[in-house]
């Protein structure tokens, strides 16, 4: 995805994702070789004085070839890697999969399920291009408006506005069921085609579809997932007017909720809701959460689908309080000290005519990692990868050659132990969790409607804190000295991940305000390894080590978890040959982890 950079801010859903990967290197295979060296060959002996000259040149560029044989070997098993998470799917799973979902639900049908995802993806093209998602409220999980709002308020902000022309679906197709007690999640694959560019935020409608057509199309692929509750059935006549619980007439409203039976239809328990939009370079098959089996024994309604949409309502919440200068977006949802100091630190910025930009900003996946019971509260770890060009604005002037920075956090979210679910909501996830009112960003902690507690997460969940990956998972928390190379793929091989590997080594680098020589080559070598255009970490100097929120302390458990990542990454050939090892023992001194490397290549490999 890194050879052609995303849709200027096409839907709202994954505009501008990087994936790290540059098409510049990825070359043609053998073949045009073998044809350049037999051309060169004839001219050996039919005109020595040229041939001879341009044979031993050929050499040459052979024999440093195989010298740097490790980097091409490195760069094939890291393709290869990034290859099995792609979305190809057999026959087979599909019809498994249709028929495990027509034993709860007979009149469900394949077909006509692929034909209302694809009427959704180009109604929510059409919301978005003419800003106005009212229309397809219903279909959406909170998370899912949510984000959509923001990023919409955020392009308004920055004097954008998307222009999007001769959208075409080309290819629909199932490619993942995840059945649990509280909800069915099918994955659709979306292959899609579209013209787009940005205008002026003041420019019409028409004249922005005008100007979407001068552009060339541009091809990208989703991956949709749907979820909706096991006892809910297909009908045979959906309508958007209609309820789809007791089938009343339904005008929609901010409330989403029906006048007559009280349904909360965009809950997914009545009818399938989109409740995310997943980047194809990150999507993986799900695997169970560490704790949520001890967690629903005491909270039987708590479901992944729905704390996952909680996570990413509460993510765009955050990047709305400083984008927007709003504040008060969090203060439902996070603690108050976390809201504090989100609060006190915009104050900060605008008194010096500054705010936060969050430039083309974009969310790849939400995955639930784990839940622990910690003294009367539970906490959920939630893993987000996003990307942004994150910088400062001096009033209305962005600023300019910012990199796009991948970015790999956990959410902490925390609720009292003795809280559970409410029964009703399912992903409709901005609700109170007493009388089932929308949330409103009035600025207070409690409930407008009936006054319940909202930030003290006595009832629900709350943003504790974020940070990065090798903060939460530092090496002496949480990785066990046994881990095994097994983790090798999963721990740091998307495309993602290497470029976010290579940025903050960047960013660390220029910590000190200057990048020396032997720094330079380390990152150089790294980039050439790791198939990442060296142009980009240049722009990384540029920024500085602002483009991070925090950087780790050398010799810190964070530092040794990201060297780790670092030897799992050499690994993946299954060798460490000199030049990765040269390499190694460079990145280490630069971490201050110099001591843990020899064991940890020993325990990795193992």
């Amino acid at each position: 995805m890194l050879a052609g950079t995303l849709a200027e801010a096409r839907s709202g859903s994954g505009e501008h994702y990087n994936s790290g990967r540059s098409d510049s290197s990825s070359g043609g295979g053998d073949g045009g070789g073998a044809e350049i060296l037999w051309w060169i060959l004839q001219l050996a002996f039919r005109y020595p004085k040229i041939g001879i000259p341009l044979l031993l040149i050929a050499i040459g560029i052979y024999w440093y070839s195989q010298r740097t044989a490790g980097d091409s070997s490195t760069r094939k098993a890291l393709d290869a890697a990034a290859a099995t998470r792609n979305t190809q799917v057999s026959a087979t799973s599909i019809n498994g999969w249709e028929n495990a979902l027509k034993l709860k639900d007979p009149n469900f049908e394949m077909i006509g399920f692929l034909d209302r995802a694809k009427h959704l993806f180009l109604q929510v093209q059409e919301g978005w291009l003419r800003m106005n998602l009212e229309p397809v409220r219903r279909s959406l999980s909170d998370a899912t408006y949510q984000r959509l709002i923001v990023q919409l308020r955020i392009l308004e902000s920055q004097g954008i506005r998307d222009a999007m022309a001769d959208i075409q679906v080309i290819d629909l197709q199932m490619i993942g069921l995840n059945q649990t007690e509280s909800f069915d999640s099918v994955h659709v694959r979306i292959t899609a085609t579209a013209r787009d560019t940005d205008v002026p935020a003041g420019t019409s409608y028409d004249d922005a579809t005008a100007a979407a057509k001068k552009v060339q199309p541009d091809k990208f692929t989703e991956v949709w997932t749907f979820v909706r509750r096991p006892g809910a059935k297909t009908q045979e006549h959906v309508s958007p007017n209609k309820c789809p619980n007791c089938g009343a007439e339904f005008n929609g409203g901010a409330a989403n909720q029906c006048e007559y039976c009280k349904a909360i239809v965009n809950s997914g328990l009545h009818d399938w809701v989109l409740a995310e939009v997943t980047q194809a370079s990150e999507y993986d098959a799900e695997s169970p959460a560490a704790g949520l089996m001890e967690l629903r024994r005491r909270d039987p309604e708590i479901s992944t689908e729905a704390i996952e949409d909680r996570a990413s309502l509460i993510f765009w919440k955050w990047v709305e309080a400083q984008v927007l200068q709003n504040p008060a977006a969090l203060s439902k949802v996070a603690t108050p000290e976390l809201a504090q100091k989100i609060g006190s630190e915009v104050k900060a910025l605008t008194a010096q005519g500054k705010r936060k930009v969050f430039l083309e900003c974009a969310v790849g996946a939400v995955n639930t990692h784990s839940f622990n019971h910690v003294g009367d509260v539970d906490v959920a770890a939630i893993e987000l990868r996003w990307s942004a060009r994150t910088g400062f604005a001096q009033g209305k002037n962005l600023p300019t050659s910012l990199p796009s920075i991948p970015n790999r956090w956990v959410l902490q979210l925390r609720r009292a132990a003795s809280a559970t679910t409410p029964g009703g909501h399912g992903v409709s996830t901005n609700r109170c969790p007493n009388c089932s009112a929308p949330l409103s960003d009035n600025g207070t902690v409690n409930c407008e409607f009936c006054g319940t507690a909202l930030a003290s997460g006595e009832r629900d969940w709350v943003l504790e804190s974020l940070t990065n990956w090798e903060s939460w998972n530092g090496v002496s928390q949480r990785i066990p000295s046994t881990a095994k190379a097994t983790t090798r793929v999963d721990a740091a091989m998307d495309p993602e991940e290497r470029e976010r590997l290579l940025y903050m080594m960047a960013a660390m680098a220029m910590a000190d305000g200057v990048v020396d020589d032997k720094e330079r080559a380390l990152l150089k070598t790294c980039a050439q390894r790791w198939n990442i255009d060296f142009a980009k970490v240049e722009m990384v100097f540029q920024a500085g080590p602002t483009v991070f929120d925090r950087l780790m302390t050398k010799g810190s458990p964070d530092a040794e978890n990201f060297m780790r990542q670092l030897v799992l990454m050499a690994l993946i050939d299954g060798k460490i040959d000199r030049n990765e090892k040269r390499m190694l023992e460079a990145a280490a001194d630069h971490l201050g982890v110099t001591a843990q490397l020899p064991s940890m290549m020993k325990q990795l490999k193992g």
